[in-house]
């Protein structure tokens, strides 16, 4: 069976959608950095895998990718993640 047989829709799709997010200038780093201090391992190590999975040389666990989506759910930029930023309605 050929590799476009083997095809997950929703990995198709979690590829695009990633690689959109990781194309902003610095999220790709940040990524790393954020998987290395939760996961282990060194930033380049992260780094390589992370462009594998991109492109689709490998697949994600589900873990992992999960964990890359509540990464990435957060705002890019703005410090500190312990930092509340101000409520722009109150």
């Amino acid at each position: 069976m050929s590799a476009e047989g083997n095809r997950k829709p929703y990995l198709d799709a979690w590829l695009k959608r990633t690689a959109r997010e990781l194309s902003v200038s610095g999220r790709l780093s940040e990524l790393v950095l954020i998987l290395s201090g939760k996961k282990g391992g060194n930033p380049d190590e992260w780094r390589d895998r992370l462009q594998q999975i991109l492109k689709r040389e490998e697949e994600p666990d589900f873990e992992l990718l999960t964990e890359i989506d509540s990464i990435l759910a957060k705002p890019a930029k703005g410090g500190s993640t312990d930092r509340v930023e101000p409520d722009l309605f109150g």
